[in-house]
């Protein structure tokens, strides 16, 4: 307990799934929390549930005045901002001859202009304070490539590398940035293919990738909040630029039943 004490965290995407684990995590570890989401009613009640250390701020991460708006009840609310995770993000299952020019557009938007415009409004700040931590959710998909995800797959690409750039220009004013990369994890994006009961893990349309994984199984997002975790505490001070994938092993390659295997 205490890894972020004294520390002020936004993190966006956070009124559910990944997002609200980050936020639980991050507050339970000593920091202060800015709830940012379009999600009013999930985001207030979860900042209640929080208490005196989290604040909800309703942004759409695409509005370059939602982003200033957030970062001012940051520092009028807590003094500064010292950690960003870079969260929300959406997904579509389009082939390309499905995918539209909106869509796709819409996709690059919300998951690298969203991230663009996050950075872009609260580096100064951080440079300010002469250090911050920004982690940017990216994902196994911005490691290699999938079918029928075209538009997704690219924008997870671009926060990957968007995420090396920032580290090369911010490094000098104390700022450090990453990007984590979870693969499949049980979150309410999973609810895209339907109401189920029982385990997601059980689910047929997941087995055959789940069956390749090393660790065959999705994450829960406690497991992948406790890496940003590490990056916004001062234990990865020496850390920046990195990608850390927490997908399983699903960047690794594919694994087969028929090779060796230790036991």
């Amino acid at each position: 307990m205490g890894r972020l004490n004294g520390k002020v965290a936004i993190v966006t995407g956070a009124s559910q799934g990944m997002g609200a684990a980050t936020a639980r995590l991050f507050a339970e570890e000593g920091a202060k929390v800015i709830i940012a989401d379009i999600k009013e009613a999930e985001g207030r009640a979860l900042a209640e549930e929080i208490g005196a250390n989290a604040l909800f701020a309703r942004v759409d991460i695409t509005v370059e005045n939602d982003w200033i708006r957030a970062v001012e009840l940051a520092r009028d609310s807590f003094g500064s901002v010292d950690a960003l995770v870079n969260n929300a993000a959406i997904v579509e299952y389009k082939t390309i001859a499905e995918e539209t020019l909106e869509g796709f557009e819409r996709t690059m938007r919300i998951n690298v202009a969203g991230a663009f415009l996050g950075i872009k409004h609260v580096a100064p700040v951080m440079a300010k304070g002469g250090k911050g931590s920004i982690i940017n959710i990216s994902s196994a998909e911005g490691m290699r490539g999938t079918n029928g995800m075209s538009a997704y797959t690219a924008s997870k690409w671009g926060v990957r590398g968007f995420t090396k750039a920032a580290a090369m220009e911010l490094g000098r004013s104390g700022i450090r940035v990453n990007s984590v990369h979870p693969g499949p994890t049980n979150t309410p994006m999973v609810t895209f293919f339907g109401d189920f009961e029982g385990s997601v893990n059980d689910l047929e349309l997941f087995k055959p990738m789940l069956s390749r994984q090393p660790i065959n199984r999705f994450a829960e997002p406690i497991e992948v909040a406790r890496v940003s975790l590490f990056l916004a505490s001062d234990e990865s001070s020496f850390v920046t630029g990195a990608e850390i994938a927490a997908d399983g092993g699903m960047s690794v390659g594919t694994y087969s039943e028929q090779a060796p295997t230790a036991d």
